[in-house]
């Protein structure tokens, strides 16, 4: 069967090479929540199965089950009731030790054929998942149906793919043949195996717990390793359903499904690290803060630690062509999902003389009010507003935001809405604040959340170099410039490339900073505090396995 799933895909596989190569738009799971594509009744039926998961004991048959844990609560208002297997880790990691033994000796094409029929599956069951990661993140549900579904298999394919062209490299076997003169040549025959690491852990985020998953568990998965599933407390039920998935799977091509194990547990406990320090787990890839992340690299040294972790995103002010465009745009991408992205911005430089637009030369204060009016006009219909919002998943955040208002000036209040079908649902409107360059120790921090600066500069100079020294220092995943002067937009791209983050140049359109897609973007760059890795590229799979040779005379 193992064969019979890469022949199937293979088609598929081809695709997603042929993607990566030439980093065109490419993907082979719609995002559209459309009945011509996923079937008439698949809303239903995954809101169902949604349903069917609550106030019960998720069945999941693993070795080393000592009981139950688990406290999701809704963002939108209520407690899933759902509760997970507690692992006996050292009965667990045995019986983990047992299933990789046939699967490290399956090969490249049964651990890639597997890997992709478990993303088919995936796709099959996108609604299912959507309203658990809606219900365990606050996205809203176009967006957990999105990136918690399509956007995340596609990411999940992508690292597939890296896998598949870094092994294919390797011959199975060749002839080697050394002249020696007047002499017999040389000869050998020698034979090249593949070989993965051991176990992977992967450790789940809050906020986006497939989408920052499936890269690491695929990428393992795709080389040979086991993997460990580690979701974050508040957000078990995506990874829960992913890892039952995968364990079906497993077990119809003849494997034993203990090569993917979920470990759940409770908030505060010491699972996480006493997992992460185990010397069986010699692969790890981390989606958190950089408090953890940190720790990740200094304590677990008998693993390569893949750690994704927290930056500081910024938007320079330059100039503009299309004033309504930058606004608008700039002002969703505060809005989208409450700034709970990685990839929101929070940053925004404006030189203290203002900046030349499509509507004449705007000072500060007026660009500043252009941004609070952008924002108003986004989310003045509630109704509307909600679904770009979406609900603020953990109580720190709430915290944080209303503990901000001390760090500047208040430009535009944050705000709470009530969801109409939801109404306990814990929904903000960001908070737009004004200081100076010379409050660095105010704004040049994190602030994860559904708040961002307008900042006063001295000129643009000033704000490239706060940006390059941002990233340098905090670490970036995203720079955004806008500019009408080609030298300022070589200057910025130059900055970010010594920063090491990637930089997006006058977006007005319906591409916004906190997007990036699979096949095209590379989301993060490994190259600056914010992340040690790119997704996806080929340093991303290349360090999860190993080659081992043997020869003989021939």
């Amino acid at each position: 069967m193992s064969k019979v799933f890469f022949s199937q895909h293979k088609a598929t596989l081809d695709q997603a090479l042929q993607a990566i190569a030439t980093r065109g738009y490419w993907s082979l799971f719609s995002e559209m929540p459309s009945p011509k594509v996923y079937g008439e009744t698949a809303n239903a039926d995954g809101k169902a199965a949604f349903d069917a998961r609550l106030n019960k004991s998720f069945s999941l048959t693993q070795p080393g089950r000592t009981g139950q844990t688990g406290a999701e609560k809704s963002p939108y208002g209520f407690d899933l009731g759902i509760t997970y297997p507690r692992a006996d880790l050292d009965v667990l990691i045995g019986a983990i030790q047992t299933a990789a033994k046939e699967w490290r000796n399956a090969g490249p094409e049964t651990w890639t054929g597997i890997s992709l029929e478990i993303l088919q599956r995936l796709n099959r069951r996108s609604f299912e998942i959507a309203y658990s990661v809606m219900h365990t993140t606050g996205q809203a549900f176009m967006m957990a149906f999105q990136a918690g579904g399509p956007h995340a298999q596609d990411r999940g394919l992508e690292a597939v793919a890296y896998a598949w062209s870094e092994m294919s490299r390797i011959p199975q076997k060749a002839y080697w043949e050394k002249p020696q003169g007047k002499h017999d040549p040389l000869k050998m025959e020698k034979q090249y195996r593949i070989v993965p690491r051991g176990i992977g852990l992967v450790i789940g985020c809050s906020t986006f717990p497939t989408w920052n998953s499936y890269p690491g568990l695929f990428a393992d998965l795709a080389t040979g390793n086991a993997v460990i599933v580690k979701p974050h407390p508040g957000a078990i039920l995506p990874l829960a359903i992913t890892v039952e998935i995968a364990r079906e799977v497993l077990a119809e091509a003849g494997f034993d499904p203990n090569i993917v194990t979920l470990v759940a547990h409770e908030t505060g406990d010491q699972t996480a690290q006493q997992l992460a320090l185990r010397p069986e787990i010699l692969l790890i890839d981390f989606t958190g803060s950089s408090k953890n992340g940190n720790w990740l690299q200094e304590n677990a040294k008998q693993a390569h630690v893949y750690a994704e972790k927290a930056g500081v995103n910024q938007i320079i002010l330059d100039s503009t062509s299309d004033l309504k465009g930058m606004v608008k745009n700039i002002a969703f991408s505060l809005a989208l999902y409450s700034g709970q992205m990685c990839t929101a911005p929070q940053n925004i430089y404006v030189p203290q003389n203002g900046i030349e637009t499509s509507e004449g030369h705007l000072s500060f204060d007026q660009i500043a009010a252009a941004l609070a009016d952008g924002l108003a006009k986004l989310l003045g219909d509630a109704t509307r507003a909600v679904e770009i919002l979406g609900a603020v998943q953990n109580e720190a955040t709430l915290r944080r935001l209303n503990e901000a208002p001390k760090l500047g000036q208040t430009i535009v209040e944050s705000r709470p809405l009530q969801h109409p079908q939801f109404p306990e649902a814990t929904i903000r409107t960001p908070l737009l604040l004004r200081t100076t360059s010379a409050n660095k120790d105010k704004f040049m921090q994190e602030l994860f959340g559904p708040i961002a600066f307008v900042i006063e500069t001295e000129n643009t100079a000033e704000s490239i170099q706060l940006s390059r020294e941002g990233a340098k220092e905090q670490g970036a995943l995203t720079l955004s410039v806008y500019s009408t002067n080609d030298e300022v937009l070589r200057e910025t791209i130059d900055a970010g490339a010594d920063a090491g983050v990637s930089v997006s140049c006058n977006l007005t359109g319906g591409v916004y900073v906190n997007q990036s897609a699979a096949f095209s973007d590379f989301h993060g760059t490994g190259a600056n505090p914010a992340a040690n890795a790119a997704l996806t590229d080929s340093a991303f799979v290349s360090n999860r396995f190993r080659v081992v040779q043997n020869r003989r005379h021939a």
